[in-house]
């Protein structure tokens, strides 16, 4: 079972090299990544931007811009339009939020005519390697459902399922997280969690284990959960965590990144092809590492 962002990026190198879209890629912190992953074998990249601010950028970090496929498109707009063409067409496995606002990114990402849609719901996975733990975790949905009703968080679970399985975790254990570990009809987030959790004993969620509800410190921890006297398959062990809505895993995801020494990564899940959805406070090495993430998605399609 890969274990660290490092047995991330073996995994990746160890497989066929995957094309990213760059969306606007005139951004420092986007092509340090991209240039990273080039050099780590990680991922090949097309830069959709403005030519001569994407040149700029690579003499300053030392780029070499000989090795990239530039398209010249100085409107943000139609840049990201014509990146996720780019994957959408199959030139390239995955795109990737460069210089570009969200809602813009987004629209091209869902446009009726060239963008990645599914029909499903899609999603946002975080991937966290954590010094304390000898796992790593996964946490669902911080950025991009609000307040997801049950049908939702099958969907939220599923993609994220999706997402440890093409890392290399064969059956995750799901907790969906609550702020206590019983049943209690005046907390809904409990009940959908019991319902989840009954849907997979009798085999309608698949490729993983879900248990719940369980509360944060008996879903991580062994000891506490044996403090608590809380049993299950998941208790102390959960690789995913599913949050109940997006203020609990917006405050879990920045606690941990500014609060840690943790790793992580992420990407948008539940389209045609992986999105790799990365803020502008996400450090190069995030974004180098969701990349790789979305590298894995990608071959598993």
């Amino acid at each position: 079972m890969v274990k660290s962002f490092d047995e991330v990026l073996e995994k990746v190198r160890a497989g066929e090299l995957k094309k990213v879209a760059v969306a606007v890629a005139q951004d420092e912190p986007v092509l340090e990544a991209v240039k990273e992953a080039k050099e780590k074998r990680i991922a090949e990249a097309i830069l959709v931007g403005n030519e001569k601010e994407i040149k700029e950028i690579a003499a300053k970090i030392g780029m070499n811009v000989a090795d990239y496929e530039i398209i010249n498109e100085e409107n943000p707009v139609k840049a990201a339009l014509k990146a996720v063409e780019l994957v959408s067409s199959g030139k390239a496995d995955m795109v990737m939020k460069g210089l570009v606002d969200t809602a813009n990114f987004l629209r091209s990402v869902l446009n009726k005519e060239v963008g990645l849609r599914t029909g499903k719901l899609m999603s946002h996975v975080a991937v966290f390697e954590i010094p304390k733990f000898e796992r790593l975790i996964f946490m669902t949905d911080a950025a991009f459902n609000m307040y997801p009703d049950l049908k939702a968080k099958i969907d939220i679970l599923n993609n994220s399922v999706k997402v440890a399985h093409a890392v290399g975790i064969d059956m995750p254990k799901v907790a969906p997280i609550c702020a206590v570990e019983v049943v209690n009809p005046d907390m809904p987030a409990t009940v959908d969690a019991s319902i989840l959790s009954k849907m997979s004993d009798r085999g309608q969620i698949k490729g993983c284990v879900v248990d719940g509800p369980l509360a944060l410190d008996n879903a991580l921890s062994q000891e506490a959960a044996a403090h608590k006297k809380v049993s299950g398959p998941v208790a102390g062990k959960a690789d995913i965590m599913l949050l109940p809505n997006i203020e609990a895993a917006n405050v879990m995801y920045k606690t941990l990144t500014y609060t840690t020494d943790c790793r992580n990564g992420g990407i948008l899940v539940g389209t045609s092809a992986p999105v790799i959805l990365t803020s502008r406070a996400d450090s190069s090495e995030t974004k180098l590492n969701s990349i790789a993430l979305a590298a894995l998605v990608a071959a598993a399609k």
